[in-house]
């Protein structure tokens, strides 16, 4: 068996064995301290804006699995050259793992929320991959090339005893199997137990209950949990138990305050019917969705602290260190900023934040929705740039007048007769005053807004339609109540949220 191949399997082996370790050790301790989701981590720490924004437009949900995969391959590549390499010299075995150790160590150590323990399942990671395959090419020895070969004047082929090389293989595989399957095994635990912990879990009613829906509002009007959009930097969704639970108010306050989940469930709550959109949607967009949200009104709670005058920040922080920086000025003024502790009737959804989660109407969500929150500090914008404005997005980030058509479809069919354009438009905190249609190159025709029960919503639209066979583009714009028309020129999401009319093209047959 020609030893090239197989020290490069050797290779792949004991890094996937070494990975398999840390993510085992990492489950059974603290989870993101895992190898492949620290480097992920750091890989989306470390992106430029426009590749985050390329990943959100074209991969959509699938960005995580698709960049977890592509460390995956990086490693394999990286694990069979120094497979190779250990052949020939084995401390190119004890360099290549270190490398990966420091690599992956430097990483988890990187991320906003790490402590110092966080290193130590990659560096676990890496001697347990370094021993390994150190200790599988010295049983693994050359042996002599053909001489027939030789003899006739073809290159010299360096082989390896084949049932060496089977049985140190086997060896590998099976502890990664063992590791791997045992670390799957921890995790579900967890998760478990988590998922158990919510299903326990009785919202106490509203004191202060949402209105119910006006008459008339269309289907699909509030989205459910399981539709409802997801956009963050989480690899892995945070299991939080919910009994160790805390908030920690701090900051520029006259008195720090730490709160458990049972003492937000002891407060009045309310219950608000919310639109929340995600500044990274592009015109027309599907990141958008409208819950019935309950939660702890925010700016009692912070009155309590007694907020510094100067304090013009509010800096929530999520166990997993994402920091979303919000006008207090915007948290006092009067709208249904809140900690939400429920979704649509029951316990947030573990990906849209569980236990506890921040919404603020009217912004978009870097600047007023940190999910898994743990941590609020009053601050300053001067003093303290949040995540995203790090990387060049606005601090301000008031949603912008938008609208959408949803009906029909882009390159839709559209028999011929009595047809209807439909879809939504939202200004929240400012309400929608009218939405327009254009048919080609027409002149613009008032839609129909359904009711809608606050400016803190999207409102639905509709216009009868009666289309020509052919082609046609169909375009939407909308009129906020301070009476802005929603901007023509299309602009992309970076930094403030874009804007544009839009536009789509059918066949009607």
């Amino acid at each position: 068996m020609r030893r090239t191949g197989s020290s490069a399997v050797l290779g792949v082996l004991a890094a996937a064995a070494g990975v398999a370790v840390g993510e085992l050790l990492a489950a059974a301790t603290r989870p993101p301290a895992g190898p492949l989701v620290a480097v992920g981590g750091a890989i989306i720490d470390a992106t430029p804006t426009p590749v985050k924004e390329f990943a959100v437009r074209e991969l959509g949900t699938a960005d995580k699995p698709v960049l977890l995969g592509s460390i995956g391959v990086v490693l394999v590549v990286f694990a069979a050259v120094v497979g190779l390499l250990t052949a020939r010299r084995w401390w190119f075995g004890i360099v290549g793992a270190g490398i990966l150790g420091v690599a992956g160590a430097g990483a988890a150590l990187s991320r906003p929320a790490a402590g110092i323990y966080d290193a130590v399942p990659s560096l676990l990671a890496a001697a347990v991959a370094g021993v390994l395959l150190v200790g599988a090419a010295r049983r693994v020895p050359a042996v002599a090339a053909s001489p027939a070969a030789s003899a006739l004047g073809k290159p010299s082929r360096v082989l390896v005893d084949r049932r060496a090389f089977l049985q140190a293989a086997a060896v590998i595989a099976g502890g990664t199997v063992a590791a791997g399957g045992a670390a799957a095994v921890v995790k579900r635990a967890r998760g478990g137990a988590v998922t158990a912990s919510r299903a326990a879990i009785k919202l106490p009613a509203a004191a202060d209950p949402a209105k119910p829906l006006p008459t008339g509002v269309g289907p699909g009007f509030v989205t459910p949990n399981a539709g409802f959009y997801r956009v963050d930097t989480a690899l892995t969704v945070p299991r939080i138990d919910v009994d160790s639970w805390r908030l920690r108010v701090h900051g520029m306050v006259g008195r720090e305050q730490t709160l458990s989940f049972a003492d937000l469930l002891d407060r009045p709550l309310i219950e608000r019917v919310i639109t929340l959109n995600c500044v990274s949607n592009e015109v027309g967009g599907p990141y958008i969705g409208t819950a019935r949200w309950l939660g702890v009104p925010l700016a009692p709670l912070l009155r309590e602290v007694g907020i510094d005058p100067g304090a013009d920040q509010l800096v929530a922080r999520s166990a997993e260190g994402m920091t979303i920086g919000t006008p207090t000025a915007t948290v006092l003024d009067g709208r249904d900023a809140m900690l939400c502790v429920g979704m649509n009737g029951e316990p947030l959804p573990l990906e849209h934040g569980f236990p506890v989660r921040m919404l603020t109407p009217g912004l978009f969500g870097y600047a007023g929705a940190c999910k898994w929150v743990t941590e609020l500090e009053l601050t300053t914008f001067a003093e303290f740039d949040a995540y995203w404005v790090r990387r060049g997005w606005a601090a301000q980030a008031p949603v912008k007048t938008a609208s959408r058509i949803d009906r029909p479809q882009p390159f839709a069919e559209v028999p011929a007769g009595d047809a209807t354009i439909a879809g939504v438009a939202w200004a929240q905190g400012r309400g929608i005053r009218t939405v327009e249609v254009r048919v080609d190159d027409g002149s613009w025709q008032r839609a129909d807004l359904l009711p809608t029960p606050s400016t803190d919503t999207w409102v639905q639209w509709r216009l009868p339609w009666k289309p020509a066979a052919g082609p046609h583009t169909l375009t939407v714009r909308a009129t906020d109540d301070t009476g802005a028309v929603q901007p023509e020129a299309r602009v992309t999401p970076f930094p403030s949220g874009a804007t544009g009319w839009h536009g789509i093209t059918v066949t009607v047959t």
